[in-house]
């Protein structure tokens, strides 16, 4: 059997993959003009120790994909229970997601949002199309933790650790 007749369709893809419990993350980054931008990620994973390396997975209809990439740098900032508004408001499209949000900048100027159980500055290692997404690989360059519980996501919902 050829691997075109074992093709999955995307809401086949979609609800296999949502079977695989996330955190919630919001990857951040300043445009040319320093403004700030960010969207709710769940595909982010460590990759490396030595050097310490993550990724992120953007897709290319993204509005802000030019941003990311154009920049050397960018933030990751891993979600605590309690921070389901922020997720859902950095997910919807059409307005300026950090409008009335404060926000503080990392030692390279990416936006970081207080109260999240980890801010990650990274400088960006690679980028590579796979598909209709982009992977951006990033050094960490800092990280500041915090403790709490973490914001899940499984099967298309939000979720807590009971």
């Amino acid at each position: 059997m050829s691997s075109e007749a074992l093709q999955v369709t995307p809401d086949e893809f979609r609800s296999a993959c949502g079977r695989f419990a996330t955190g919630v993350t919001i990857a951040t980054v300043l445009d040319s003009q320093g403004s700030p931008h960010g969207l709710t990620v769940s595909s982010f994973t460590s990759v490396s120790l030595e050097p310490p390396l993550v990724l992120i997975c953007l897709g290319h209809a993204v509005t802000m994909i030019d941003s990311f990439r154009a920049s050397k740098y960018f933030g990751i900032n891993i979600l605590a229970t309690g921070q389901q508004e922020i997720s859902e408001r950095f997910a919807r499209k059409g307005f300026d997601r950090f409008n009335g949000l404060a926000w503080t900048p990392g030692t390279t100027g990416v936006p970081f949002i207080p109260g999240a159980l980890a801010a990650i500055e990274c400088e960006i290692e690679q980028r590579v199309t796979a598909g209709d997404h982009d992977v951006l690989i990033g050094r960490m360059l800092r990280a500041q933790v915090t403790e709490g519980e973490p914001l899940l996501h499984f099967a298309g919902a939000y979720r807590e650790i009971a």
